[in-house]
């Protein structure tokens, strides 16, 4: 009766292992369905969302199947378990028939001591007939409610629209731009604004080809921007602007082509005294410059004297475009500019060493003879300093100087006012007027400079001063001053 009821308990567990393993299988097709509805469900969620969750999707679907892959590994570990131990169990049991059979009872209860033994020990009563897993994947899934309405509250930012720059309020002055615009329309979300600009020698519209890359001007927070230091070596310069918001920058204004109107030239070396080193626009006094040569006597030595020293020969094109010229020669240290002034108005300036003991700026028709100094012709006009044993500032022309009672400037700006027939210099730095020429000019003029002992520095590329301008109206309104210097050529 005993063993009858361990071979019923052992047939009744048998039922259950098999049930169990029905249930687990159940499991592993449920496990693998529901994984399916998972990543289905979340192929849902992401098509609901737009593609920056892209990223995310292979990762949590990636965690959703090895999730799968341990699940139906504990669960078919399991499997195997329950396996082995039935297989234990159906030999205890048809042993345990073979047993019954035995008619011996000695052997018959021996058999039964056995098979008891083994009962107590079987494997299937040690396993726990619960999955270790269970076929839940509801905690795999997401939940995208919040990020929906984050979504759903997120207002796309339209392109911003043209600025339109306003040309009547932009101002070229003092080698500076300053330009404006504003938005067709009011846009509070327009976070700044970028400039961009390039110079170029074409009036209207800017070209392709041929042209400089635009310059950027970044995060401009205002609706009004000055670049300032400019070189204008150029007669234009193209500007354009754009608006930006934090998600996107819009279509650039119209470009606006504005004046850059200045004087720009270098000094030509071909024709300047030999004991002047010149270099593009500087002028140091070098004594040992004629040195190397034979001592020039009067016009005797003119075709040696004309000949240009190989160490500052230039190549430049508008020096040579404008032909040659004999060397300065003797006492005339000078060198001219390399570029004409044939109408309008000009401004340069110019900055002498503090030891020079000779200098004067002006200018000078062409024919300036190579022994002739700026001021004593009746074709050149400038204004000349001289520092040596005691300073003097004086204007010359036609051989005439008038003395300026006034401390000599650092720097000296002259503007020349062709068609008004006005010379002035000016201090650069204070822009006080220093002296003006009233004349005629008939012939075109080239700017000249003369130095002793020292170095002179010119600045070109500048527009005439506001302040120079302003003087210039006064001094016009009041009629002017005309200087006994002053000469109708």
């Amino acid at each position: 009766e005993t063993l009858q009821r361990i071979v019923s308990t052992l047939v009744n567990k048998n039922d259950e292992i098999h049930n169990f393993i029905d249930m687990l299988n159940h499991t592993i097709s449920n496990v693998q369905e529901n994984s399916s509805i998972a990543i289905s469900e979340l192929d849902e969620e992401f098509d609901g969302l737009y593609s920056v969750l892209d990223e995310m999707k292979g990762s949590m679907a990636s965690t959703i199947q090895q999730e799968e892959a341990r699940k139906i590994q504990a669960l078919q570990d399991q499997v195997s378990q329950c396996s082995r131990a039935l297989e234990g169990s159906e030999e205890l049991l048809e042993l345990a028939v073979q047993s019954l059979d035995i008619k011996n009872p000695v052997e018959l209860l021996e058999a039964a001591r056995q098979i008891k033994d083994r009962v107590t020990v079987a494997s299937a009563f040690r396993l726990s007939l619960k999955p270790q897993v269970s076929d839940s994947m509801t905690h795999m899934m997401v939940d995208f409610a919040l990020e929906k309405r984050m979504l759903q509250a997120v207002k796309f930012l339209p392109v911003p629209k043209a600025p339109e720059i306003d040309v009547a309020s932009c101002l070229v002055a003092d080698n500076c731009v300053t330009i404006s615009w504003r938005m067709p329309e009011e846009d509070s979300r327009i976070d700044h604004f970028v400039l961009e600009y390039r110079k170029t020698n074409f009036g209207g519209l800017p070209r392709i080809k041929g042209e400089q890359h635009w310059e950027v001007v970044d995060y401009i927070k205002a609706t009004q921007y000055t670049l300032s230091g400019l070189k204008f070596d150029t007669k234009y310069m193209n500007l354009r602007v754009q608006a930006c918001n934090k998600a996107v920058a819009g279509e650039y204004s119209d470009p606006v082509t504005l004046e850059t109107k200045a004087f720009v030239f270098s000094l030509d070396s071909t024709s300047s005294h030999l004991n002047l080193k010149v270099e593009d626009t500087y002028i140091e006094w070098d004594s040992t410059g004629g040195k190397s040569q034979e001592k020039i006597k009067g016009k005797e030595n003119k075709n040696r004297s004309s000949t240009a020293s190989p160490k500052r020969s230039s190549n430049s094109p508008r020096a040579s475009a404008r032909g040659g010229r004999d060397r300065f020669a003797g006492e005339s240290y000078t060198v001219l500019g390399d570029t004409v002034v044939e109408s309008g108005q000009h401004y340069w300036e110019v900055r002498a060493q503090k030891d020079c003991k000779s200098y004067s700026v002006g200018v000078t028709y062409r024919n300036l003879g190579k022994f002739d100094q700026l001021g004593k012709t009746n074709s050149s006009w400038c204004i000349h300093v001289n520092n040596w044993l005691q300073t003097t500032f004086s204007a010359k022309h036609n051989n005439k100087a008038k003395p300026l009672d006034i401390p000599v400037p650092d720097r000296i700006g002259v503007y020349c006012n062709f068609d008004g027939g006005q010379l002035s210099f000016y201090n650069a730095s204070s822009k006080a007027l220093l002296y003006t020429f009233r004349t005629k000019f008939t012939q075109p003029l080239l700017p000249g400079f003369m130095i002793w002992c020292g170095g002179l520095t010119v600045s070109t590329g500048l527009q005439v001063p506001s302040a120079v301008k302003t003087l210039q109206k006064t001094e016009n309104g009041l009629g002017g001053s005309t200087s006994s210097l002053n000469n109708v050529a």
